[in-house]
């Protein structure tokens, strides 16, 4: 009788077991792959961290521009000459909600082409201004003719999410950093425009806007919750089947 139960319970066990490996198993690989970002993420972050220390180099041209690996040269310290193109300045949409300047809360940071000494057009960031700036002309003193030298980090242009709200070409409001687009926009050459645009730095405009140097430079890092998340529920698993498998030998007997 014994060893008919037992051959039944272990019957019973095969599916439920072989299931059990199976997620297992996907639990794992997900908490290791969870973890294999998270050390990325952190390299990443301290790669970053030493670049912002560096001293600016030359923002890069169009010879370097098919080479250019945006993602990896994204927050590197640049510097460029030319003439501020202000009659084709684009306005981003932002929050600031912890501004490093005086001014903050809703309102837009405004990107301006502009032609460098050799001809190529980069857009720069020029800064935040709140809302009841957002038309140049109650800024006039903050743009700038004549050649001009910006310094601040190049950024890498960012892809608008599936929810994230469309531009308003007709007022010039812009919801994603996409330099490609604003020159379209603005019917600048597409070949003479950098794929890239630089965030100025903190030096002072005439009247104090744009506001400069409002980079946010942050990574989201919760990798290290899901990767506990992943673990615990294969350990939980494990104790789950333990009880399962259990109560079937115990039933049977």
């Amino acid at each position: 009788m014994t060893q008919t139960s037992d051959r039944s319970s272990v019957r019973r066990l095969i599916w439920p077991t072989i299931a059990t490996i199976i997620v297992f198993a996907i639990l794992c690989s997900l908490g290791t792959w969870q973890w294999r970002r998270m050390e990325w993420k952190e390299a990443l972050i301290a790669q970053v961290d030493s670049r912002l220390k560096d001293a600016p180099i030359p923002a890069p041209g169009p010879a370097d521009w098919p080479k250019l690996d945006l993602a990896a040269a994204d927050y590197t310290p640049v510097s460029v000459s030319g003439t501020l193109l202000n009659d084709k300045e684009a306005h981003f949409y932002s929050a600031l909600m912890q501004p490093r300047g005086p001014v903050g809360g809703v309102g837009w940071f405004v990107f301006t082409p502009l032609r460098t000494d050799e001809g190529w057009i980069v857009y720069v960031n020029r800064g935040f201004v709140p809302e009841a700036a957002k038309d140049a002309s109650k800024r006039l003193e903050g743009q700038p003719q004549g050649r001009v030298t910006v310094t601040g980090l190049l950024r890498r242009p960012e892809q608008p999410g599936r929810f994230q709200a469309s531009p308003n070409l007709v007022t010039n409001q812009w919801f994603a950093r996409e330099p490609a687009r604003f020159a379209d926009a603005a019917g600048l050459p597409a070949d003479q425009v950098a794929p890239y645009s630089i965030d100025a730095d903190a030096t002072p405009n005439p009247g104090g806007l744009p506001q400069g140097g409002e980079t946010l430079v942050t990574f989201s890092n919760n990798h290290l919750q899901y990767v506990v998340t992943w673990y615990g529920l294969a350990v939980a698993l494990l104790g789950v089947f333990g009880v399962y498998a259990y109560g079937v030998v115990k039933r049977k007997r």
